[in-house]
């Protein structure tokens, strides 16, 4: 899943160590998230939001499948 988490962190002036500390999770999670290799959990998701003062929505891009034809 694509996302805007490193252009949110770069935007507040964050270095990866800094928001992991403020999440509460490593900084691989940080680099993992960031480079689309990890889903977070929706708790996550939602903490990650609320320190962006933004929406689950408008943080990660959810792309839609085409549907067979």
């Amino acid at each position: 899943m694509n996302n805007r988490i490193a252009e949110s962190r770069k935007s507040a002036g964050w270095s990866q160590e800094h928001l992991a500390a403020v999440l509460g999770v490593s900084r691989q999670t940080i680099i993992a998230l960031e480079r689309g290799k990890y889903n977070p959990s929706l708790p996550l998701a939602f903490r990650l939001a609320r320190t962006f003062k933004t929406t689950i929505e408008d943080l990660f891009i959810f792309g839609e499948e085409e549907p067979d034809e």
